[in-house]
Parts: structure tokens; C-alpha cells; sequence
């Protein structure tokens, strides 16, 4: 048996399926009142904005089912691979003090 187990293996199994359903139907839901109320887009002096309420709340916490994880894609990593390679060599440079510049004294 392997040591590690792939991520959208290990995903499924920690996210309780009655919880997923619940936070997918509210999403739907609020997503469908956004569409088709023109109320629902609004402001409340209750809750605020509402479509944060009714998108956007839902959308945070079914992303947070899956703990935080990012698509990551495959152009990003070639991306950072490049930018890694452009970097120059040695340490970073030291300021240096521009002529014709003095110092004025410090008055006590």
C-alpha cells in the first residue's frame, strides 16, 4: 500500500456528505433568488448586501469543505519555474552614496 494518497482521494473522504449537500443546495438556491429577484440584489439594513449573503457566504463555506485548496494549474507552475530561472545570481546589491550629495550637520 502506498504511503500517501492522492488529494481528490483524500478530499472525498473527509467532507461529510449530508454537510456538502446542505451548503450546495444553499448556494443554488441563492443563486437562483439572485437571478431571478431583483430584491435579492439589494441591501438589507438587516444583513447588508444580500447576494454576499446568498453567494457568496455559500460559496466560502463550500470551499472550506475542501480545506482551502486551489486549483492549481499547470501554466502556473511552468510560471514560476521561469521566473526562478530568471533570477540573477549572487547577493543583493548595496546602496551607494550618491556624489555630490554632503551630508548637512546635525544640530544638537
Amino acid at each position: 500500500m502506498p504511503k500517501f494518497v492522492s488529494a481528490p482521494f483524500r478530499q472525498q473522504e473527509l467532507v461529510d456528505p449530508r454537510l456538502l449537500h446542505g451548503v450546495r443546495n444553499a448556494f443554488i438556491t441563492g443563486l437562483a433568488l439572485v437571478l431571478l429577484l431583483p430584491a435579492a440584489r439589494g441591501h438589507s439594513d438587516w444583513l447588508g448586501w444580500m447576494p454576499l449573503w446568498l453567494l457568496g457566504m455559500p460559496a466560502v463555506a463550500w470551499w472550506s469543505l475542501y480545506r482551502f485548496h486551489l486549483p492549481l494549474r499547470k501554466a502556473t507552475a511552468q510560471e514560476t519555474s521561469k521566473r526562478a530561472r530568471r533570477r540573477r545570481p549572487g547577493t543583493q546589491a548595496r546602496r551607494r552614496v550618491a556624489p555630490g550629495l554632503r551630508r548637512l550637520p546635525r544640530v544638537a
